[in-house]
């Protein structure tokens, strides 16, 4: 249960922050609720790939490749979504920075109710 609390607040991140960017796009709020499984799913196995093969350049620009990888990450899942749609690299970033932001505050705020 707890699993799909947080991708249902997951899914309230995305459709949020599509509202606010102007190049990030979500059709409805049942896209949102599937970016965020796709996101859930490529971060699991795809992320930890790509992080491994762009170790070199991560550790040279000392971790900000990372970004690139979550914005490639995001553009990613544009392509595998109908609904969701990201203008080019540079929307992915700044959507997968505020995104990561508003995720740890929600779940701060679960972890302070409780």
């Amino acid at each position: 249960m707890n699993i799909v609390f947080k991708l249902l607040l997951n899914a309230l991140a995305v459709f949020a922050l599509a509202n606010i960017l102007a190049g990030v796009s979500v059709s409805s709020y049942v896209s949102a609720i599937v970016v965020a499984l796709v996101l859930s799913i490529l971060n699991l196995l795809i992320k930890p790939i790509l992080v491994l093969l762009t170790l070199p350049v991560t550790v040279f620009t000392l971790g900000l490749f990372l970004l690139v990888v979550n914005g490639f990450i995001i553009l990613l899942a544009d392509a595998f979504i109908n609904g969701f749609s990201v203008l080019n690299i540079w929307w992915a970033i700044l959507f997968s920075i505020l995104l990561s932001l508003l995720q740890s505050l929600l779940q701060s705020f679960l972890k302070s109710g409780k």
